[in-house]
């Protein structure tokens, strides 16, 4: 069996298993909601994110509104989500980017996003291919991880996983594929105990081979 062959029979099993692939993130479509919120998901859980941007965002709705807010209430608002004073800098230095430089609007294209502080390609590639309809391979720990179990990406390197992927998953299946990846990840393929037992891609994962050798 090819990596292609393989890729597109992952991607139909986890089209079954969830038919609906919604982002983790409740960014409610709107481009600065999620852009601030994929940039507290670092080292964070997405459930942790959506609960903290309730009040991050009833308090500053838009980029305008959190580039004028001070920067210790703005620690104070996502300080549960860990790496608070780095995370609280770089949101007030991106907004005060996208007023100045974009008119207070999120950048569609990935040369501009690139150049927002603390946005990197896993973000760029999140808000291109979630809200502005761009093919894109989202390479977040839960698709390296699963990837790599599968014999899809040759590396726990998330640039490296993005262009193989890119390569093997059809353009219209990326953005959904990634979500999908991200579930099956907290749901069968958890990454501390997998439920190798269970799991629907057993029959095409390495790890199958692996278990098989090791009992020959």
């Amino acid at each position: 069996m090819t990596k292609k062959e393989k890729a597109l029979i992952a991607v139909e099993i986890l089209k079954s298993i969830y038919p609906k692939a919604p982002c983790a993130l409740d960014h409610r479509y709107d481009p600065w909601r999620l852009l601030v919120m994929a940039r507290l998901s670092a080292q964070c859980t997405d459930k942790r994110v959506n609960e903290v941007s309730v009040g991050l965002f009833s308090k500053y709705p838009d980029a305008k509104a959190l580039a004028a807010a001070p920067l210790a209430d703005i620690e104070e608002l996502i300080f549960s989500c860990g790496l608070y004073k780095t995370k609280a800098k770089s949101l007030k230095e991106c907004a005060k980017i996208v007023c100045e430089k974009f008119d207070g609007k999120v950048p569609q294209s990935e040369k501009e996003l690139l150049s927002l502080p603390g946005i990197g390609r896993k973000i760029a590639n999140l808000l291109l291919g979630e809200l502005f309809s761009t093919p894109m391979i989202v390479a977040d720990t839960h698709c390296i991880r699963i990837s790599k179990k599968l014999g899809l990406a040759s590396k726990a390197d998330p640039l490296t996983a993005e262009r193989e992927l890119d390569k093997l998953i059809p353009k219209s299946e990326q953005v959904d594929f990634c979500h999908r990846l991200v579930q099956f990840g907290r749901d069968v393929c958890i990454s501390r105990s997998p439920k190798c037992d269970v799991c629907p891609l057993w029959d095409i994962c390495k790890e199958k081979n692996k278990q098989k050798k090791q009992v020959d």
